[in-house]
């Protein structure tokens, strides 16, 4: 992590104010959360739906070291040293990207309408069987968490990977210029988003913004199965140096598959251009497989030795609430895959879901998927519309938006076997009383609608 002096901070900053009495004092790290501030950290109050201006004395007591001060607020605190800036989420951006500059570290930039984290997860487990590496920790990929994440960087890491999202355009290339990524991934453009950027090409030209941090000589890697991904990396990348390596399914592609199957946890696959590995996956889903891929060409940019490969994905730790298996109280299982939602991600679930067996009972449990736009019920719709009763038992959803996929569900399925709800208490009880010893309940839905909560909930 950044271990600098005050002196030093003021200047990367652009600050003023420090006495010279605490030029010399060290920050070991930054924070913008006084409750889990580390000790000896730079406090940094940032502005949101609250002011961290006024958690400073909670600061001070959990051992800040030092804190920045926005200058339009008044009451500076006393018995800390105090750097003053004009703005401080400002001087948070400032200071990364200056720290980033100091380092000699090589960066990986990722972003996606879909498998950004797992992607970031394989890539970073891959390059860690050659390198020193860091990467964003859970989902700190906004514009807070990418610079926390930069400034927790060592000074001896030698590869840092950097999920990068964004709600609108601008954001992303406020990211990659902090993160100056030599090699960009871009995993799949999906209608996450399209309530704020209003289309699939702006959505794009979003996630392009991710080539506007790198050198001239980087190198972006893509889902080469999208044609309008292709064509706007084509537009975007005229007349220059950077390269392009595309994923996929498809065989015109620089990485793609050449057999896939599934376990029950597990995802095994074959690929071009390394056909004699047998990669083994810790989820199960043939959609995971084009993540895995796009981070084996990063690991085949960096020289990882093909050997090891295969171990890098195998025991690769991944992030949470994505697949996870576990087994409740009353015997059913748990498979847990609410960590966000789109009609993509959804898609490729129900092809999952639907095609699995051993179990007695079926039930699947979809929450609202959001931030879809005008065409927000089409979607819903859709998703009802590709629902098996032959391979699904009982379809039940969650939200007002979700009521759509059970309305059109609800044609083709027994009576009863399809259930809409508009609160959790209600589902759980019912997901209670119907799943029992040999059945297996699947979870989904957006990260706003917090569908992990169910499991505590029906008990386990």
């Amino acid at each position: 992590m950044i271990h600098r002096k005050l002196n030093e901070i003021e200047r990367m900053t652009q600050g003023w104010g420090l006495l010279e009495e605490h030029w010399d004092l060290e920050i070991y790290g930054v924070s913008i959360d006084s409750r889990t501030l580390r000790p000896g950290s730079l406090f940094t109050p940032i502005i949101r739906e609250k002011d961290g201006h006024h958690y400073i004395h909670n600061a001070i007591v959990n051992g800040a070291a030092a804190c920045l001060w926005q200058n339009d607020h008044g009451n500076p605190p006393v018995g800390i040293p105090v750097i003053y800036v004009e703005n401080t989420f400002d001087a948070l951006h400032r200071l990364a990207g200056e720290y980033r500059r100091q380092l000699k570290v090589r960066t990986v930039g990722i972003t996606g309408s879909n498998g950004k984290t797992t992607t970031k997860d394989w890539t970073s487990s891959l390059l860690a069987t050659t390198y020193k590496v860091q990467y964003s920790e859970g989902n700190m990929n906004n514009h807070f968490g990418v610079p926390l994440t930069l400034l927790d960087l060592k000074e001896d890491t030698e590869i840092a990977v950097l999920e990068m999202g964004m709600s609108g355009l601008g954001e992303i290339d406020q990211l990659s210029r902090l993160g100056r990524p030599e090699v960009a991934v871009i995993t799949l453009i999906g209608e996450s988003h399209l309530a704020e950027l209003g289309s699939r090409e702006a959505i794009i030209q979003a996630k392009l913004e991710i080539c506007n941090g790198m050198e001239a000589a980087g190198t972006l890697i893509i889902n080469g199965d999208d044609p309008m991904l292709e064509d706007a990396v084509k537009h975007k990348l005229l007349n220059q140096t950077i390269r392009t390596i595309r994923f996929g399914t498809a065989a015109q592609n620089d990485y793609y598959p050449l057999s896939v199957s599934l376990g029950s946890q597990e995802t095994h696959f074959t690929c071009h251009p390394r056909p004699e590995i047998h990669y083994s996956l810790g989820l199960s889903g043939k959609h995971y497989v084009s993540n895995a891929l796009a981070a084996l060409a990063v690991a085949d940019y960096f020289g990882v030795p093909a050997e090891k490969t295969e171990k890098g994905l195998r025991e690769a730790i991944l992030s949470g609430m994505r697949m996870e298996v576990s087994s409740s109280g009353s015997g059913f299982t748990w498979i847990n895959d609410s960590f966000n939602a789109s009609p993509t991600s959804v898609k490729a679930a129900l092809a999952f879901f639907q095609e699995l067996e051993g179990y007695r009972n079926k039930l699947l449990v979809l929450g609202d998927m959001l931030n879809l736009g005008d065409k927000e019920i089409e979607y819903h719709r859709q998703i009802g519309e590709l629902l098996n009763a032959e391979a699904v038992d009982y379809v039940l959803t969650l939200g007002r938006l979700s009521a759509e996929i059970a309305q059109v569900a609800s044609r083709t399925f027994p009576l009863g076997h399809v259930r809409a709800y508009e609160h959790k208490e209600e589902l759980a009880k019912d997901i209670r009383s119907l799943a029992g010893p040999g059945d297996v309940v699947f979870i989904k839905g957006s990260r706003g609608m917090m569908m992990e909560q169910l499991i505590p909930m029906v008990g386990g």
